[in-house]
């Protein structure tokens, strides 16, 4: 089977507090696809030291992190980034992004994302399937996973299904034309991690204390994270078999 190399662009660093004790981002998604396909390979890129590829043919697909920005700030790498993305877009070469990734592909490609009127969703949070691309395979009607957001894409791209949404978030993973698929949630965040991260940001008052309990009190509930790392490696494998 071919090696796929993975470049992850690294939009954001677990808090200083205990990163110590967690690993970065994209050690976080390199141990969770790799367990569902061994012949994968990645790079890493430092986006917030300013390493930023300058060929987009250097990895044969790209995988865009979570981070604490908005992509509607003005950091001169979100520009970079973002024509990066058009650009691999238009050669054709797969993209996958989450969270804040699955934010930028969207302002990208010409959707809108704002800090949402609806909150925080924190914690588990679960989505109905809408539409079932060939990457996705099973008979599932949902899957859950983490999620940490306030940002939330509220204006679709051209060319954009959406492959699943909440009540509280109706656009949680998009499909471009299966050139790119997004997923707003986190499965590369275990229930540790998570729980962690939600002790840590309540602590600093940087999220909703009583939302926070919630979001703990019902840490444990069942999560599909393999399962959505078994769809991106199908979605990268149809691209690049």
């Amino acid at each position: 089977m071919k090696n796929i190399c993975i470049g992850i662009l690294e939009t954001g660093l677990p808090p200083a507090e205990f990163r110590q004790q967690y690993a970065s981002y994209p050690d976080m998604f390199r141990d969770l696809l790799v367990a569902c396909d061994t012949n994968l390979s990645f790079k890493y890129f430092a986006v917030l030291d300013n390493e930023i590829p300058t060929d987009v043919n250097e990895c044969d697909a790209w995988l865009f992190t979570g981070s604490k920005y908005g992509v509607y700030e003005q950091h001169q790498w979100i520009p970079q980034l973002t024509q990066l993305i058009k650009t691999a877009y238009k050669q054709d070469i797969p993209m996958v992004g989450i969270c804040f990734g699955h934010q930028l592909i969207a302002q990208a490609l010409g959707g809108k994302v704002v800090k949402s009127d609806r909150g925080w969703s924190l914690g588990v949070a679960k989505y109905q399937l809408n539409y079932r691309p060939d990457w996705l395979l099973g008979a599932h009607s949902d899957f859950s996973i983490q999620a940490f957001h306030q940002d939330q894409v509220v204006e679709l791209a051209e060319n954009c299904q959406v492959v699943a949404s909440s009540e509280f978030c109706p656009y949680a993973a998009l499909d471009y034309n299966a050139r790119a698929i997004s997923f707003q949630g986190h499965p590369e965040f275990s229930a540790e991690y998570t729980q962690t991260l939600l002790i840590n940001r309540r602590d600093l008052s940087l999220i909703p204390f009583d939302l926070s309990t919630q979001a703990i009190e019902a840490i444990e509930s069942p999560i599909q994270r393999s399962l959505v790392a078994t769809w991106i490696c199908n979605f990268l494998r149809s691209k690049l078999q």
